[in-house]
């Protein structure tokens, strides 16, 4: 019977998730058929689990409006457990101030099993871009982000790693695992990448680690942009990785306010 329960139990937790991913700097509240209308959900099991989630004291409900917004609460979940660089919230100003002056996306990657995830998202306005979003995955090995983060680990593991993404590739995706194990071993020595975006076409990325203390997992940093433009990315490498500093100092962060200006040679 607990095994008839489980896809059960799984669509449940999916659906949470896509109410708390439904709110962003665009939409900071929502009906019940907001949901259902994005995610095409039943309307009767959608009101229940919003219900429940303002029961919980993770969304308020304006009783007059019945629109639906997010708690200080859900804000606070599990950020006391985050690196400091992300609990400070520093990081996340970072990234909102570079994807307003540029234009252009900028992403916090992780990974997850075999693939890079997108686990926060500041949105630029070029339509290809908006086409990204939360908790969107890729293949590591068909990211700029995800062989970054490949790198992290040991030689041998990542190599088997690429050996099982390349022989479980259709074949329009396979890749050439010992120049890519090559590429890889190259990123682990510089720290940073740059090339295809992955997650949607014509996107290209400039992705960096973020500093981090032997027992947390490794996060990135990276702006995607259209591969037409024309970016000094060595700028902009040195630009995210100072406001990375930055963000991880003590004290009040400080932003460069024309940070755009030094890379974005044009579009």
């Amino acid at each position: 019977m607990a095994n008839a329960l489980e896809p059960n139990k799984a669509k449940i937790a999916k659906r949470v998730i896509e109410v708390f991913e439904f709110f962003d700097e665009n939409n900071q509240q929502a009906t019940v058929m907001d949901i259902v209308r994005r995610y095409g959900r039943p309307q009767s099991s959608t009101s229940e689990l919003l219900a429940t989630l303002v029961e919980m004291g993770l969304l308020y409900k304006d009783s007059r409006s019945r629109y639906y917004s997010p708690t200080p609460r859900l804000a606070a979940l599990g950020i006391s457990a985050q690196p400091e660089i992300i609990r400070n919230g520093h990081l996340f100003a970072f990234m909102d101030r570079l994807a307003q002056t540029t234009r252009n996306s900028v992403a916090l990657f992780g990974m997850v099993g075999t693939n890079v995830q997108i686990f926060r998202l500041s949105p630029g306005p070029e339509p290809s871009l908006r086409e990204i979003g939360y908790g969107a995955c890729e293949q590591l090995s068909a990211s700029a982000a995800g062989l970054l983060l490949l790198s992290t680990m040991p030689a041998e593991q990542a190599s088997r790693i690429l050996w099982r993404l390349n022989a479980e590739a259709p074949a329009e995706e396979k890749f050439n695992p010992v120049e890519t194990r090559e590429h890889v071993a190259s990123l682990r020595r510089q720290g940073h990448a740059m090339g295809q975006a992955g997650f949607v076409a014509g996107v290209q990325m400039v992705a960096t680690l973020l500093p981090r203390a032997s027992t947390e997992r490794p996060l990135a940093l990276g702006m995607m942009y259209p591969a037409a433009a024309t970016i000094d990315t060595e700028a902009l490498l040195a630009t995210m990785n100072h406001g990375i500093a930055q963000c991880g100092a003590q004290g009040e962060a400080v932003y460069p306010a024309t940070a755009a200006a030094p890379f974005m040679m044009a579009v």
